[in-house]
């Protein structure tokens, strides 16, 4: 089967001025014929490609655009437009072709035949040269920061939000034999809205939506300024509407952010069997925390949304074939994980160190090892993890992505 292998890349400032240059050609020639299209013009995909001199000839620029990338631009714009044909005949909604903004990098497209590999190095044509006189733009050379697959038939550059550039090269592989499934416990904390592990040891940190604490201070400043004027004058509803204006964004970013994480859970984990707790918010934020620290009464109030997440979670495990189990967390957070030692765990303490055999660890992990071995010892003794979820987190590295999520030691999602 074909498999696509992800490699970032390091170039330098030029070689970035470059891909930006091409890419934007590619874009504007692509946009110029769906505006076309849009205009009532016939697509024909040959009779567009004979019209690529014509095109150089009003923007001579696009010489220096190596041709393989702008004859791969007709070939996208007759997927698309194939698709659309094909939409209509069914009777569905059609979604004419869109033209691409300038702010999204226009994937370029090379057939492996015309890649050079040297030293490491990824080496991508560009255009001019020959009888159009000396290059203007020298080849690409890219650093990989990985060895690549052997035998691939197609690279594609792309370019993610903060400036990175990858290079995604598909090749023929043979297809794995599926691994026995697995079990992953997940704790749903204050900090981060699930931190779980799994029997391998393998930890996973799942964030939520971080901007609640700026919506909430933009909220308060809005009823207070309304708490000012007089009811139902032409300020007070004013306010009120721009009140319910920002909560509704804030509601709706929040729920966003849950819908991501629970799919990431359901759909891209690949343990079969997916564990959490059942301890609510009140019992987080307890009594006895409550009376002490009434001033940080706000910062330890959850506002994860944890039910909306479990109903979210609860549909998309059945949705992507999954069991949910719900177990008792009592005593996770105070247990010790090594030697079962109880001890007082306030929601302030965030590392929890063992009194007994030193064991130190961060509080979310602790609970997560808890909740997964209690989950396991319910189910017998054949069931016992494969190697040391008991002992300290070592394992645990930040990643920003992964091209496999059973090799992911910790996600972070905001």
């Amino acid at each position: 089967m074909l498999l696509s292998t992800k490699i970032k890349l390091d170039i330098s400032e030029q070689d970035a001025t470059t891909l930006e240059f091409m890419q934007g050609k590619c874009r504007g020639l692509y946009n110029w014929w769906v505006m076309k299209l849009r205009n009532g013009e016939k697509w024909n995909l040959y009779e567009a490609k004979k019209s690529l001199q014509q095109s150089k000839q009003h923007d001579p620029e696009l010489i220096q655009v190596y041709s393989k990338l702008l004859h791969e631009v007709y070939f996208r714009l007759d997927g698309a437009m194939k698709a659309f044909f094909r939409r209509v005949q069914a009777g569905e909604t059609p979604g004419f072709p869109r033209v691409r903004p300038r702010h999204n990098f226009f994937t370029l497209n090379y057939p492996a035949m015309y890649i050079k590999m040297k030293d490491g190095h990824l080496i991508l044509p560009t255009g001019g040269g020959g009888k159009h006189g000396p290059k203007v733009h020298p080849n690409i050379q890219a650093k990989l920061t990985e060895p690549p697959p052997e035998h691939f038939k197609e690279v594609a550059i792309s370019r993610d939000a903060r400036g990175h550039y990858y290079a995604s090269f598909v090749a023929e592989r043979e297809e794995e034999p599926c691994k026995p499934a697995g079990v992953v416990a997940f704790d749903m904390g204050i900090k981060t809205l699930a931190t779980g592990v799994n029997e391998q040891g393998t930890f996973y940190h799942v964030g939520g939506f971080k901007g609640g604490q700026w919506y909430n201070r933009q909220l308060d400043k809005i009823r207070s300024k309304r708490d000012t004027c007089k009811k139902k004058s032409r300020r007070y509803k004013h306010l009120s509407k721009v009140y319910k204006r920002v909560s509704e964004k804030k509601r709706r970013k929040q729920r966003d952010s849950l819908h991501k994480a629970s799919r990431l859970i359901a759909h891209r984990l690949v343990e079969r069997t997916v564990v959490v707790g059942d301890l609510s918010q009140r019992q987080m934020v307890m009594k006895e925390h409550r009376e002490k620290n009434k001033r940080l009464n706000r910062r330890v109030f959850n506002d994860w949304g944890l039910y909306t997440f479990i109903a979210m979670l609860t549909y998309k495990c059945q949705l992507y074939g999954k069991d949910l189990q719900i177990v008792d967390e009592r005593d996770t957070s105070k247990m010790c994980s090594g030697c079962r030692h109880l001890q007082a765990m306030p929601l302030w303490k965030r590392t929890y160190r063992c009194l007994e055999c030193g064991l130190v660890m961060d509080r979310d992990d602790n609970s997560a090892v808890n909740i997964l071995t209690r989950f396991l010892a319910r189910l017998g003794p054949h069931t016992q993890p494969e190697c040391g979820v008991l002992q300290e987190d070592q394992n645990s590295v930040e990643v920003k992505q992964a091209s496999c999520p059973a090799q992911m030691q910790q996600l972070s999602m905001f």
